[in-house]
């Protein structure tokens, strides 16, 4: 699965700090605006704690997480629609990804200059909300000079469908409704797609708190996750600072550390997890001495579809998939006692993947 999250924001949120802790690369992170200027992409791996039991159960010879891809983007300021700072390029860049994580800054620090002056995260919120939301009505708008009254006069029933869709977007942008919030049905999101709008992707907001908030919500967490509320969105809150000294720790000393901090997981593990739901992807498994894998697929995917992640062969040749669940594995304690309880089913060309299958596929080419 080829799908990335890129992370968003205005310059001096920490954007920059966060993505050098989720793929422990060494970025410019600099307390000045632009100090990201080409999009950096990172590959990260997804913590699933269904591949440590398995690996624990076979003892195989290798283990492979599912991974997935966060792209960070030059810091956005107000004016991006209309080529301000690196507005046009900011725009393409998030064009290309599939999802968006919103680094909103939620701390107080006076040794780091806020471009606005002062700290506001709804304000901060909004304008890149805005900014996506006039960068798409200039695409709408063209859209619609060019084909409509062409459309009209030659009465094309699909293009006419296309107009009356891209006038309710445009109505809607206008009001700075982005379309994400909008109940399109498939059919409209098929119509939609070739534009790649902006504010039709879906978003993350991510709150950058300070280390002593990490525990509470303070009261710019709180704006926030009532201003997410109308995106029906989720907010994650992390503190990069802190993300960023685990991330130089082993998995133990990190254990440790957050067993101090009273946290479970750690941010970034949330926001991985929350960005890989985001996008609608699952993951299945696959299970032996040789190796224990998790595989990325999106949801909806057929067993033979999911088959060809790993080979197209397996795809093309498919007879049949051998599945259990994982939490049936776990509960009975053995392939065996899977077997014997009668919970090992053998799944056709129909089967609908489920998040945590254990699948081996039966093929011939």
């Amino acid at each position: 699965m080829s799908l990335t999250a890129g992370i968003v924001g205005l310059p001096n949120v920490g954007k920059s700090t966060l993505f050098n802790a989720i793929t422990k690369q060494n970025i410019l992170a600099a307390n000045y605006p632009f100090a990201t200027i080409e999009p950096n992409v990172g590959i990260v791996t997804v913590p699933d704690e269904r591949v440590d039991y398995l690996t624990e159960m076979y003892k195989p010879k290798k283990t492979i997480y599912a991974t997935f891809e966060f792209t960070d983007i030059a810091g956005l300021v107000e004016g991006a629609s209309k080529g301000e700072g690196l507005g046009n390029k900011f725009l393409s860049h998030i064009r290309e990804v599939d999802a968006i994580c919103e680094v909103v800054r939620c701390f107080n620090d006076s040794n780091i200059t806020h471009v606005s002056g002062d700290i506001d995260p709804i304000r901060d919120a909004e304008i890149i909300d805005v900014e996506l939301c006039l960068a798409d009505l200039e695409v709408v708008e063209g859209r619609i000079n060019r084909i409509g009254k062409k459309a009209r006069l030659a009465n094309d029933k699909d293009t006419l469908k296309e107009i009356e869709l891209l006038e309710k977007i445009k109505e809607n942008l206008e009001k700075n409704i982005s379309p994400r919030n909008l109940k399109l049905s498939e059919e409209e999101k098929t119509i939609l797609k070739p534009y790649n709008l902006l504010s039709i992707k879906p978003i993350i907001y991510v709150a950058n708190v300070d280390e002593n908030d990490i525990n509470e919500d303070n009261e710019y967490v709180i704006k926030l996750k009532e201003y997410a509320k109308k995106e029906n969105a989720e907010v994650v809150k992390i503190s990069a600072k802190i993300e960023e000294e685990l991330a130089e720790l082993t998995e133990e000393e990190k254990r440790e550390f957050l067993k101090d901090l009273g946290i479970e997981e750690s941010g970034l593990d949330k926001l991985i997890k929350s960005s890989y739901k985001l996008l609608g992807l699952s993951t299945f498994l696959t299970a032996g001495t040789d190796e224990v894998r998790a595989w990325t697929y999106k949801n909806g995917m057929t067993a033979p579809q999911c088959a060809g992640i790993i080979h197209t062969d397996f795809e093309k040749g498919f007879i049949k998939a051998e599945v259990m669940s994982f939490k049936d594995l776990k509960e009975q304690g053995t392939e065996l006692k899977v077997k014997e309880a009668g919970k090992l089913r053998l799944e056709g060309k129909d089967y609908i993947m489920q998040d945590g299958d254990i699948c081996h596929f039966r093929f011939n080419v």
